[in-house]
């Protein structure tokens, strides 16, 4: 069987779908490609996203249905809105916002690139507020008992025109309200991973809070000073074992920009027991918008004193 990687979907394009005429492929995901269409109804261009029914199984079609429902619950500004499902002869789909811009991973890595080493971080204060935000969307989603499970910069769009970053991927999502699910796969990104997704033990919203908190890290530093691992296997390993030692270094001791505070609020969020960590995304949210206006005051004080000493 062909996976998706090199399935040939260019016969699509013209194709109707729900309200929707696809035009040309965007991206392509683990299971799923995604379209850029055309709806006729509202006269606008929407993303597709569709599983080709020959590559159809149990587990990703319900991961497939389990996006489209946990998105559809949710209406929040900084998550991405699922407008119809459906499925054809050939595949299952659903409709969402097309969002003009990039992933945060993008902006990472250009970012990593600078040619000036201490050009290589994002700016403290859009990185304050894009992850201010992300917690503002997963607070919402908690208490509507959705668990993302797979929170990292490549699901994380930011939109070009607002820099809004807006929170997208919901395939791995855990819906409490929904049936309990086959424990037995390892689900989500090594990297951001929580060691209790690790050792496959339940998850909770503080799950969430390790993989926000392991991104903010990433933004902050531009690569994670993790141990030196040779593939995803060890690293996981080394979470397991490594524990609250996992990190070499704390982000002060990479960017000249970060404090003591701001290392103590990530290394609490990236905490290897779930108790350690914060107990809410709203409590995550509250310690860092606390440290942003603290860091703007001082800010202020600092140009009003320049202001003084120059009369």
């Amino acid at each position: 069987m062909t996976g998706i990687a090199t399935m040939k979907l260019d016969h699509l394009a013209g194709r109707e779908v729900g309200t929707s005429v696809l035009l040309k492929e965007l991206a392509r995901g683990g299971m799923a490609v995604i379209f850029v269409a055309y709806q006729k109804t509202l006269k606008r261009r929407i993303a597709v996203k569709i599983l080709p029914k020959s590559l159809l199984t149990d587990v990703n079609a319900e991961f497939f249905r389990q996006e489209a429902e946990a998105a559809a619950i949710l209406s929040h500004p900084n998550i991405i809105p699922v407008y119809e499902v459906g499925d054809t002869g050939e595949f299952l789909f659903f409709t969402m916002q097309l969002v003009k811009g990039k992933s945060l991973s993008q902006y990472i890595k250009m970012v990593a690139k600078n040619p000036l080493p201490s050009k290589r971080f994002l700016p403290l204060d859009a990185t304050l507020r894009i992850v201010t935000e992300v917690l503002d969307a997963l607070d919402y989603a908690h208490q509507q008992e959705i668990i993302h499970r797979d929170i990292k910069p490549a699901n994380i769009l930011i939109e070009s025109h607002t820099k809004r970053p807006i929170v997208t991927d919901f395939g791995l999502a855990k819906v409490s309200r929904g049936p309990e699910q086959d424990s037995s796969m390892l689900l989500g990104t090594p990297i951001y991973m929580a060691p209790e997704q690790i050792r496959q033990a339940p998850v909770d919203p503080r799950t969430d809070i390790y993989a926000t908190g392991t991104m903010l890290f990433e933004m902050l530093v531009t690569r994670l000073p993790f141990p030196a691992v040779k593939n995803a296997k060890e690293l996981l390993k080394a979470k397991l074992t490594l524990k609250d030692r996992l990190f070499k270094k704390r982000p002060s001791q990479l960017n000249p920009a970060v404090g003591e505070e701001l290392d103590r609020i990530v290394l609490k969020a990236t905490a290897y027991r779930q108790e350690d960590r914060y107990g809410s995304a709203r409590e995550f949210k509250r310690e860092l918008e606390k440290y942003r206006t603290r860091r703007l005051e001082e800010a202020a004080a600092r140009r009003q004193n320049v202001g003084t000493q120059h009369h």
